[in-house]
This record gives C-alpha cells, structure tokens and sequence, in this order.
C-alpha cells in the first residue's frame, strides 16, 4: 500500500502509466458507449407507461451515477492531499471537479426533459433533485475555490476540506427518494433483489453505466496529463517520455 501511494506521487511514474492504460481504454470507452447509446436509445423496447421518453435514463442515470461515484473520487485526492502531501493527489483533484460538474449538470438537464412529459413540468424542489444540485456547487466550488488563490498550497487544501466536507451530500442524495416524500422514482437497479426493470432495458442501462465510468476515467486521466506536462515541461524525463510516445 505504502509502495502504491509513493508512486502516485511520482510524476514520471504517473504519465507513464496512464500513457499505456489510455491507449486501451479510450477505445473500448468509444466502442461501449456507441453501443449502449445505440441499444438503449434505438432497439430496447417502448415503455409502456411512458412511452419513448423513458429512454431519457440511457443518458440520466449513468451521468447522475458517475457523478455521484466520481465526488468520492475527488474526495479521496483530497485526503491524501491532506494527509500525504502529494501533489499528484491535488492535480487528480483538480482535474475530476469539472468532469464531476459537467456530468451532473447533464443527470439535471436530462432529468428535466424527462421531468417535463412525466411530471408535466421541467423542474420541482425535489429532494433528489434540490441535492443534485447541491452537488453541482460542490463541484463547481471546488473549481472556483482553485482559482480564487494564487497559493496553489492553501488552495489545494481549501479544495481538500470542501470536498470532504461535501461527502455528506452523496449519502443523503441516495437516500433522499426513501426518507422524504419526492416525485423522483426509488432506484430500478437493485442489487439485493429484482430490479424494477425489464432486462430487455436492464442490460444496455447497464453497458451505458459501465460506458460512463469508462469515459469518466479517460477524461480525468487526461486532465491530469496535461496538467503534469504544464508543471513539468522543462523536465528531461517528459520531453523523453513524450518523445518516445
């Protein structure tokens, strides 16, 4: 464990590793996503409540679900960042936030589509939704608070605390739909017993999740990569690293 957490620290050791696992994931990333996206929006069956609007949750649910996942991602950076000093920890922290505030901005802009035909309106002060939202701040927070200093050392920790802090968020979001009364729908993916869904929409929902996730990592991976190259652009080992590239 110690070993690993040392060579996270480890610039060279970092790009190198990330270098190699890019070339295979981005596209297998590419290849998931084009047929999840194609499977559940094009071929999974008509609802037969909601019709074709129902096919809204290909996109929703995996946004709303990596979003959620990915908070405790930066969360983890921040301890470490906190609790090891290591650098790396910072810019993984920094390059996850805005990945984290796009995809839940997209779980908000497509739950609204959904919300609308369903609901018969775009937006209610529900208690997933008021917490989705509360989540977007945090995320952009995180952003705006690393601009706000000049001392990249107090930001990274003021970063660090909030991202913490936030953690509380993602608990009460999941369980919002079963301690208050919400229009929001309870989970369909259930993994202590049936899933309220048929497995013909089950399985490309599920592709589409594992797509995100997928997509997720690519994009923070390569926000970090660009941010080592900017704060190491004069080493030697990165002009030979992306030489041999």
């Amino acid at each position: 464990m110690w070993t690993f957490i040392h060579k996270l620290g480890s610039p060279p050791w970092f790009y190198r590793i990330s270098g190699v696992i890019l070339r295979w994931l981005l596209p297998m990333t590419v290849l998931a996503l084009a047929v999840g996206i194609v499977w559940g929006l094009l071929y999974a069956p008509v609802d037969y409540k909601q019709g074709n609007s129902y096919r809204i949750i290909f996109i929703h649910v995996p946004a709303a679900v990596v979003a959620l996942a990915g908070y405790y991602v930066m969360a983890f950076a921040g301890a470490l960042s906190l609790i090891w000093k290591i650098k790396l920890a910072d810019t993984a922290m920094r390059a996850a936030a805005p990945v984290g505030a796009v995809l839940t901005a997209i779980a908000l802009f497509t739950g609204a589509v959904w919300g609308k035909p369903t609901w018969g309106t775009w937006w209610v002060w529900d208690a997933r939704i008021t917490s989705m939202l509360i989540l977007l701040f945090l995320y952009l927070g995180v952003v705006a608070l690393w601009d706000a200093y000049d001392n990249k050392v107090a930001a990274a920790k003021a970063c660090a605390v909030l991202s913490l802090v936030g953690t509380v968020n993602i608990p009460i979001i999941y369980k919002s739909v079963d301690w208050w009364y919400t229009l929001h729908q309870g989970a369909s993916i259930k993994f202590s017993g049936e899933s309220a869904i048929h497995s013909s929409m089950l399985y490309p929902l599920l592709l589409n999740i594992v797509a995100f996730y997928a997509l997720y990592a690519c994009v923070v991976l390569l926000n970090m990569r660009a941010q080592v190259e900017v704060d190491n652009r004069h080493a030697r080992w990165l002009v030979e690293q992306i030489g041999d590239d």
